[in-house]
């Protein structure tokens, strides 16, 4: 570890759980690196992820964005293919991309798919699942009204954000940038934090969620308080 990083790990007791408004200063206090870092935010739920019905797959839209400028890219072709453009997608269209995609290309960051698309989508699986962009029902990126087009764009380019447990059944998503003020990065933790409550397996036995923690890309982590979390939540959902 570099003197910068030993001096912000210093700065945080490891033995305490700190409220989201506490860890919201002290994040941004501990971020040292000479760029607009990330935020991030990680929970450890209490999961078995091998069970389908246990799986978490949501989308929440962040009420200060994640301060990262969105690619969206929308499969659709005749009037939706005009619609998405209009609405401001960077990219639409229908069998060109699926090409352009298989032959690896990936300059984008989110995706939107027509219903009528899906079977020719369907087969980039492999290359757009594993990097979390493949369109999905469930978290709202599967549209079947071309009048809903333009709010889905809008939501994903100005901070909605999709989150998936990983196989070990941990959450990890970005939540803000180092510039973000105390409140912004309050915000945005209890919305990312109400969103996770709001898709509790409703047969899962014993503990939902075992840790939160907050860090920037180069800082230490932070662990919050999980019930002050949830409430706080809760209070504001």
């Amino acid at each position: 570890m570099g003197k910068k990083s030993l001096e912000a790990a210093k700065l945080v007791d490891r033995d305490r759980l700190y409220t989201v408004e506490e860890a919201a200063e002290l994040v941004k206090k501990a971020a040292f690196a000479n760029f607009d870092e990330s935020i991030e935010l990680h929970a450890r739920l209490g999961i078995d992820p091998r069970q389908a019905d246990q799986a978490i797959r949501s989308s929440v839209v962040l009420p200060h964005g994640s301060g990262r400028t969105v690619r969206v890219l929308v499969f659709a072709s005749g009037e939706a293919e005009r619609v998405a453009l209009d609405a401001g997608a960077d990219y639409a269209g229908s069998d060109e991309l699926v090409q352009k995609i298989n032959g690896g290309w990936l300059e984008f960051d989110a995706t939107i798919a027509m219903a009528d698309q899906m079977g020719k989508v369907g087969g980039l699986g492999r290359v757009l699942g594993r990097r979390g962009l493949m369109p999905n029902p469930r978290s709202g990126t599967v549209v079947r009204e071309v009048s809903d087009l333009p709010n889905v764009i809008r939501e994903l380019k100005g901070g909605r954000v999709e989150f998936r447990n990983d196989r070990t059944g941990n959450l990890h998503l970005t939540i803000g940038r180092k510039s973000f003020d105390e409140k912004q990065i309050t915000d945005n933790v209890l919305a990312v934090v109400d969103a996770i409550n709001r898709v509790k397996p409703s047969g899962l036995k014993g503990v939902y969620c075992r840790t939160l923690s907050i860090a920037s890309t180069m800082g230490p982590g932070i662990h919050l308080d999980v019930n002050d979390a949830f409430a706080k939540a809760n209070s504001v959902s």
